[in-house]
């Protein structure tokens, strides 16, 4: 009873079932780098097997992410010690991978016609995933364990910035990507790799001269005036972007569509009866 009562709570309905088919991706992208790969992407995905699933491709992405950051982990658990130059290299080259494998998936789906609303779920799911590891990967490459405080405050921050993220897409029913955006952040943290790579970690621990404070913090002030920028611009979002009725969310707007339409069938058939 219990299995059954579970399955008719989290089992969805008809209605939603065609609500969910209905729904069709949409983005809009004002990145700097996004035109610029867009001929390695097309290239990229244009020798990938028809018969490779874009989820497939997917996971992939994800697992060797996910696996270079936990050897990264395993040398600097802390990210206080200094990890081997080799186990940075091979976070960039991980996180290139995901970047480039994440960029194609959907062009795979959109290829092979498989493109689906549970497609793009999987892939967002798989990106939450990953942002904690590209997150935590940065930090311990640039030796912010000595900085513990900061260092979860960055995880948080870049945690809570793609919720937010999806949280104005449920508003307005558009992935908005500004100048500066993922894949901006990820080749930026791509760099921070390289450096930690050639130059060892503790470079980041050096004093600026000028400034006096060591590149790590410096660093750390600039990611996070760029995510109170990007705090203020979700906000503005949400409270006056929404593409429903009277700036509602387009969830809001369905469900009242949904409840108008069904009052009016239930109106007719009253009639009819």
């Amino acid at each position: 009873m219990a299995l059954l009562a579970y399955r008719d709570k989290h089992i969805l309905s008809a209605q939603q079932l065609r609500k969910l088919s209905e729904h069709k991706y949409s983005c809009f992208s004002a990145s700097l780098l996004d035109p610029l790969l867009q001929p390695w992407w097309n290239w990229l995905v244009s020798q990938t097997p028809l018969w490779l699933a874009p989820n497939l491709i997917t996971i992939v992405g994800l697992i060797l992410n996910v696996v270079t950051t936990l050897i990264l982990i395993c040398y600097s658990p802390n990210g206080v010690e200094a990890p081997p130059r080799w186990t940075c290299l091979l976070c960039a080259l991980g996180l290139f991978i995901y970047q480039s494998l994440d960029s194609i998936d959907g062009k795979q789906a959109r290829r092979t016609n498989t493109s689906s609303p549970l497609g793009e779920l999987f892939d967002h799911g798989c990106d939450s995933i990953s942002t904690v590891f590209v997150a935590l990967s940065a930090c311990i490459s640039c030796q912010l364990g000595h900085y513990p405080n900061w260092l979860f405050f960055q995880c948080f921050c870049a945690i809570a910035l793609f919720y937010c993220a999806h949280w104005q897409t449920y508003v307005s029913g558009t992935m908005r990507f500004g100048r500066i955006d993922v894949t901006e952040a990820q080749f930026s943290i791509i760099a921070i790799h390289l450096v930690s790579a050639a130059l060892g970690p503790e470079i980041w621990l050096t004093k600026i001269p000028i400034v006096g404070l060591s590149w790590n913090y410096t660093i750390l002030v600039f990611i996070t005036f760029g995510y109170t920028l990007n705090i203020i611009n979700f906000l503005k979002m949400f409270t006056e972007g929404g593409s429903g009725k009277n700036g509602s969310s387009v969830a809001v707007s369905i469900a009242s569509t949904s409840r108008n339409n069904e009052a009016k069938n239930n109106y007719e058939t009253c009639m009819k009866t």
